[in-house]
This record gives C-alpha cells, sequence and structure tokens, in this order.
C-alpha cells in the first residue's frame, strides 16, 4: 500500500490537471482495450513536461514506488498495464504531445513521446514529407509507445520498424535523471548508440519522453493492387519478382488467406470482394515512387502479366483510384474485427525468414488441426517482412472458455515450428506479461543473463515497468 501523504506530494508535482484518482476516470487506463488485461493503481499521473515527470519518477525512486509508463494503451501483450495488487503508479504521457520541430530540410521531425501517430503522419504530410511507420492503431497509438514497443506495421518492407526511424531519444531514467540524446544526426560513431536500449524495452529501463524521427520524400505516385495467388509459396516467389523489377518501390506486400475474406464480408459492412471469383489466398500490395508517370504503372502491370503467365497470380485488380485503392485497404484493416465475431482467437505474432514462409503456414496448419480439429487457422500480415499473424479461430460451435483455455499449448505448438525455423515469437507486439513466461523457455540462458544485467545496471531496484519483459 502506497502512503497517501506520497501519493498527495506526487499530486502536486504535476497540479490538478496532471492526476486522475477516481475509479471511474481511472478505468480507461487500467484494463486493456480488448479487456484480456486488467489492474489496479492507486494513482494515474499525467505530467505535461520532462522535468514534471523527471521529478516524479525521482521522488518514486527515492520511496521505492514501482511507476507504470503508458501511451495511448494499445498494447496487445499487457505491457502497460499496472498488476493487480494496487501498489503501482501508472504515469500517462499523453499531455507531453508536442511536435517540437520539423526540419524538412534535414528530413526530421522532433516529437514528444505523447504525440499520436497519426498526427505524426498529418504533420510529415503538411510538410511535403513521409512519416511511413503506419498500423492499425494509428489513430489512438502514442509515438512513445510506439518506439518502446519498436512497432512494425504495413510498410517495415520498405523502411524498416521503428528502430530504423529513430535518430535521437530524450529519456528520463529510472532514478529521474534525464538523458538527452536527442541527435538530428544520421552519423554519430561516438562510443555506444544508447538509444537502442531504450527502443524496445517496453518500458522497462526508462521512460522514452521525446524523440527524433526520420522522415523520407513524400511519393508523388502509389500504386495498390488486390491480387489472387496461388498458394504462399507462390506469394513469396512473386515478391521476389516484383522487388526485382521495381527496385525498392515495393512498400506493402500483405498476405491475406481466403478465409479472413470471407470472415470481412460477413461481418464488417462496407467490405467489397474487389475480384469476380473466390480464392484461397490474395496478396494487397502497395508500390511508390517519387517520379510519377506512366512508365511506373506500365512497368507493374507488365511483372503482374508475367506472374499470371508463371501462374503465380490467378487474377488481379490494379486500382483506378485512390478510392478504389482505400476500399483495397479496407479489406486488410477489417480482418482483425471480422475475426471477433467467429468467437475465440487464438493469437500469435511470428516472424520467420521471409523463404520459409510457405512452409511454415503448411507445418502450422497440420499441427493445429492435429492438436485441435476443426480449428480455423487464419495466416494473414506483412509477408514481406517475414511476419504473420498466425491467428486461430475456434471450431465452429465450440465452446469459447474451453477452447481459449487452450492457449499455451497451442502457443508452444506454434512457436516450436517458429524456432525450428530460427524465428521469433513476438514480431512487432512486444513481450508484455503476455509472453514473458515464454520468453524464458525460447531465449538461450547467455542471452536472458545478459537481459537482466542490463536491466540491474539501468533499474537496480527493479521499480521500472515491473513484471514486463522479465
Amino acid at each position: 500500500m502506497i502512503d497517501t501523504s506520497f501519493l498527495d506530494h506526487l499530486r502536486g508535482i504535476v497540479g490538478p490537471s496532471g492526476h486522475i484518482d477516481e475509479p471511474g476516470d481511472m478505468e480507461p487506463y487500467v484494463a486493456e482495450w480488448r479487456g484480456r488485461y486488467r489492474g489496479k493503481t492507486p494513482l494515474v499521473l499525467r505530467p505535461a513536461n520532462t522535468r514534471e515527470l523527471s521529478e516524479v519518477v525521482r521522488a518514486c525512486w527515492e520511496a521505492g514506488v514501482p511507476v507504470v509508463p503508458q501511451g495511448g494503451n494499445t498494447s496487445l501483450v499487457g505491457g502497460s498495464i499496472p498488476s493487480e495488487d494496487n501498489s503501482e503508479v501508472l504515469i500517462s504521457l499523453s499531455r507531453m504531445n508536442k511536435v517540437r520541430e520539423l526540419d524538412a530540410l534535414n528530413y526530421t521531425m522532433t516529437v514528444e513521446a505523447g504525440c499520436v501517430l497519426q498526427a505524426i503522419q498529418e504533420a510529415a504530410k503538411e510538410a511535403d514529407r513521409l512519416f511511413p511507420l503506419s498500423l492499425g492503431a494509428e489513430g489512438t497509438c502514442q509515438i512513445g509507445g510506439n518506439i518502446s514497443s519498436n512497432a512494425g506495421g504495413t510498410m517495415t518492407l520498405r523502411y524498416g520498424n521503428m528502430r530504423d526511424l529513430v535518430l535521437g531519444i530524450e529519456a528520463v531514467l529510472p532514478d529521474g535523471r534525464i538523458w538527452d540524446g536527442m541527435r538530428r544526426l544520421r552519423k554519430n560513431n561516438t562510443g555506444y548508440d544508447l538509444k537502442h536500449l531504450f527502443i524496445g524495452a517496453e518500458g522497462t529501463l526508462g521512460f522514452v519522453t521525446a524523440a527524433v524521427l526520420k522522415l523520407f520524400p513524400r511519393p508523388k505516385q502509389v500504386e495498390t493492387a488486390f491480387l489472387a495467388i496461388r498458394d504462399p509459396d507462390a506469394a513469396i516467389e512473386l515478391l521476389s519478382s516484383l522487388r526485382s523489377a521495381s527496385g525498392d518501390a515495393l512498400s506493402a506486400y500483405e498476405l491475406i488467406p481466403g478465409i479472413a475474406l470471407d470472415f470481412a464480408l460477413k461481418h464488417v459492412a462496407g467490405t467489397i470482394d474487389p475480384l469476380e471469383e473466390r480464392h484461397s489466398w490474395y496478396v494487397l500490395l502497395e508500390l511508390a515512387t517519387g517520379t510519377g508517370g506512366d512508365a511506373f504503372r506500365e512497368t507493374i502491370e507488365t511483372a503482374l502479366g508475367e506472374a499470371m503467365e508463371a501462374g503465380l497470380v490467378l487474377d488481379a485488380v490494379l486500382a483506378s483510384s485512390e478510392a478504389q485503392a482505400k476500399q483495397l485497404w479496407f479489406i486488410r484493416e477489417a480482418i482483425v474485427e471480422a475475426q471477433k465475431y467467429e468467437g475465440g482467437s487464438i493469437k500469435h505474432d511470428i516472424s520467420i525468414p521471409v523463404s520459409c514462409v510457405g512452409t511454415f503456414i503448411r507445418e502450422a496448419t497440420e499441427a493445429v488441426e492435429r492438436v485441435i480439429p476443426g480449428a480455423r487457422p487464419v495466416p494473414f500480415g506483412h509477408v514481406g517482412d517475414g511476419n504473420i499473424h498466425f491467428n486461430v479461430n475456434q471450431p465452429v460451435g465450440a465452446d469459447t472458455e474451453g477452447y481459449l483455455a487452450q492457449w499455451d499449448t497451442l502457443n508452444t505448438v506454434v512457436h516450436d515450428i517458429v524456432l525450428g525455423m530460427d524465428g521469433s515469437i513476438s514480431a512487432e507486439h512486444g513481450i508484455g506479461t503476455f509472453k514473458r513466461e515464454e520468453l524464458k523457455r525460447v531465449k538461450s540462458p547467455v542471452e536472458l543473463d545478459l537481459m537482466r544485467q542490463v536491466k540491474a545496471a539501468l533499474d537496480p531496484k527493479g521499480l521500472m515497468n515491473p513484471g514486463k519483459v522479465l
């Protein structure tokens, strides 16, 4: 139990607008949006700036009070939810939401951690620049959380993960000290690149409070296509040929199984099948160029024509307008929502080498069906970078609670196949509390020891986001 006088001290640091302590008002902060995780906290703090946050964290450090960082609370692994024992102070960075600087000539934007991703995208667009991180929660998630979870998204194929999009970081350390690593440099070879400790650390090593982000030229021409393909192996063959034909123009490449389109058409209003016949597998792709012109579209049409002649592509539609392109992307965006209406879904966010995608889907599907006959795998996602969301919906008519009770069993089955291909059990969602125990199983003793040493060096009291990752 945290002493009430200490809580009053924290309230005094952030002022009347910077704290929430009514249970009803704290509910959005202590519960995960899907309802899977729920915790308790005596106080939610919302500091207005890095100085206030530093004072709060220093006070908690001295008092031995654990803290839980939170951005937009869009984590899928319980990474920003406090424990249930009411012993941790939750600190939301949502008020720290300023764009400090946009340097169009240097192709950088300096932002605070509470900036919503969509607002950053729009600010870049106004300057005729592109910030390429794009994901389903972009209207809610905050850049600090994106950095702390090393977010990926649909354009990782071309631009990389969050780790590739950050030049500099400002962080508040577990003892309250402020580290200013806000460099706008592409080259800085002066020792350990400390920002990478905080990227992907899920708030266990400190608070990311601001960052210098990379911007890119805004494409002049974007082409979007929806293809029916022979199978996942064909998707990988096509990926290789398109990259050879278009250079680095291929920015998104999403695999969609026929069952996912069926779910979307059934449950999500506005979903339209753009092809005349239904197929077992599809690819949604996007290519973009900074030059534009008819030649670019003709190159794509030629490449797709050759793929159809080779039997890789069975049918295709190349968007003729921005509105049609959005309609094609709507199919991909509808998949997650549509799955909710098909009962329980056991989810896996895995990555394997791109060349192993077809084999993984076959082996994992067969293994799942042996363990749970009638289960319905829905493997979709960012196949261009080897990231598959291998979600498995319950058999038709099955008891949802009984099905979800087999989550750990199915995880082990799927993850063993992933590990056999030198893959990862978390491609972009992180570890949080959800995969913490599984991490101990899949990481080597040496790697776990190194991670614990880093944690102990920066947070010897173990007060930063306790119970997450390690």
